[in-house]
């Protein structure tokens, strides 16, 4: 029995937003746990995450965002998806995000939203009970 291909999960910048830490972090924490990540850096475009996602083959998109940009980011994303047919990547993510904007963005495709504080043993938890390999 062949053995089952690991989830892929990108995690992104998008837009001018200059500060890493928590993606930095969560990255780590998803690959201490056995996952594969790519990590895109900064200063990236929606365009150059999808595009990124479809050539590495990834389960899942996560986004740190904490520049305000969300409500432009996150549904940009999907849409992309969506005209690549690629929407069976799921998308989630995180930051500064005001609560008041999370029911819209989960209304057009993001899958979670993890607020401050949230502890990397909850991201991994929900990766792991939400997100399966593309394509088996």
């Amino acid at each position: 029995m062949a053995a089952e291909r690991k989830i892929r999960i990108l995690i992104g910048k998008a837009g001018l937003d200059g500060h890493d830490r928590g993606a930095k972090i969560v990255a780590r924490a998803l690959r201490d746990a056995g996952f594969e990540v790519i990590y895109t850096g900064l200063h990236n475009t929606p365009e150059v995450i999808v595009e990124t996602a479809i050539q590495e083959d990834v389960d899942a998109i996560g986004i740190s965002i904490l520049s305000g940009a969300h409500n432009y980011v996150f549904p940009e994303i999907i849409r992309l998806l969506k005209e690549k047919g690629a929407d069976d990547i799921v998308v989630f993510g995180g930051g500064i995000i005001p609560k008041d904007d999370v029911p819209g963005l989960l209304e057009k495709g993001v899958k979670a939203i993890f607020e401050p504080g949230t502890s990397t043993g909850d991201i991994v938890k929900w990766v792991r009970e939400n997100i399966k390999p593309r394509g088996l």
